[in-house]
C-alpha cells in the first residue's frame, strides 16, 4: 500500500490539491498531505511514495524562509530517483531554482490572473493535447533550466510548461482549481486582481464556463502520461 501514496506540499493551512488530489484518489493513490511551512518534514527518500506534487501559494520561490530552502532543497530526491514529480506554479518555480534557473517577475510588472493563452511546443503537442486557455494566478515567471524540455509556452510569460527528464513536470498555470477555490481566491485575493495584467473577477467565471472542460480533459491526459493508476502505473 506505502507504493499507491502521493506526496502532497501545500503552502497554506486553508489550501486543498484540488481537482489534482480528487483525480489521483479516483485513480487508486492515497494522498499524503504535508505542510512543511508549518513544520511537517519531508520524506528522505521516495520509497513509501509512488510520487510527489508541489502546489502553489502567494510566497515566492525567492523568499529567504527556511522552508522554502528545504522544499528548494529537497525536490533533488525525486529528481535523483527519476520518481514522478510534479511542481505547480510555485512548485514549478522550485523546481526551477533547484536546477539553477531563476525565477523572476515580468519586467513591465505584468501579473498573469485569470485565463490566458497557452501554446504548445512541437515537443509538448507530441505528448497531449493542450487546452487553448488555462487559469493563472501569479506575478512571477521561471527561465528555462539547462536540460530541461519547454512544452508550453505563452504571451507575458514564456515558459508555461517543462519537463525534466523523464518524470518531472512543472507548469505555471493552475488545472486543480475547483469552482469552490476559484470562489475563495478572487474573494481573499480581489486586490490583486487591481494589478496590471489581472482580468476582472467576472471574466474569471466566464471563463472557466468556456475553458474548464478542455482543462479538465488535458488533466487526465497529463495524468494518465505522468502517473497512471496505483494499479496499472504510467511506464
Amino acid at each position: 500500500m506505502s507504493e499507491q501514496r502521493i506526496l502532497i506540499v501545500l503552502h497554506q493551512e486553508t489550501s486543498s490539491p484540488g481537482r489534482v488530489g480528487h483525480e489521483l484518489q479516483r485513480r487508486g493513490f492515497r494522498l499524503d498531505i504535508r505542510r512543511p511551512r508549518f513544520g511537517d518534514p519531508l520524506p528522505h527518500d521516495m520509497s513509501r511514495h509512488a510520487g510527489a506534487v508541489i502546489f502553489g501559494g502567494p510566497m515566492s520561490a525567492n523568499d529567504p524562509d527556511a522552508y522554502i530552502s528545504r522544499e528548494i532543497d529537497w525536490i533533488g530526491v525525486p529528481l535523483r530517483e527519476q520518481k514522478p514529480f510534479l511542481g505547480i506554479c510555485l512548485g514549478a518555480q522550485m523546481m526551477v531554482r533547484h536546477l539553477g534557473g531563476t525565477v523572476e517577475s515580468h519586467p513591465r510588472e505584468l501579473v498573469e490572473i485569470g485565463y490566458y493563452p497557452l501554446r504548445p511546443t512541437d515537443t509538448g503537442r507530441s505528448l497531449m493535447t493542450w487546452p487553448g486557455k488555462v487559469y493563472q494566478w501569479h506575478r512571477e515567471g521561471f527561465s528555462l533550466p539547462s536540460g530541461a524540455d519547454l512544452l508550453a509556452t505563452g504571451d507575458t510569460y514564456p515558459n508555461q510548461a517543462i519537463r525534466v527528464g523523464p518524470r518531472a513536470y512543472g507548469i505555471q498555470f493552475h488545472p486543480e482549481l475547483t469552482h469552490a477555490m476559484m470562489v475563495r481566491w478572487t474573494t481573499k485575493g480581489a486586490p490583486r486582481m487591481e494589478q496590471p495584467g489581472a482580468q476582472g473577477r467576472q471574466d474569471h467565471f466566464a471563463g472557466r464556463f468556456i475553458f474548464d472542460q478542455a482543462v479538465r480533459q488535458w488533466l487526465d491526459d497529463f495524468l494518465d502520461l505522468w502517473i497512471g493508476r496505483a494499479d496499472t502505473p504510467a511506464p
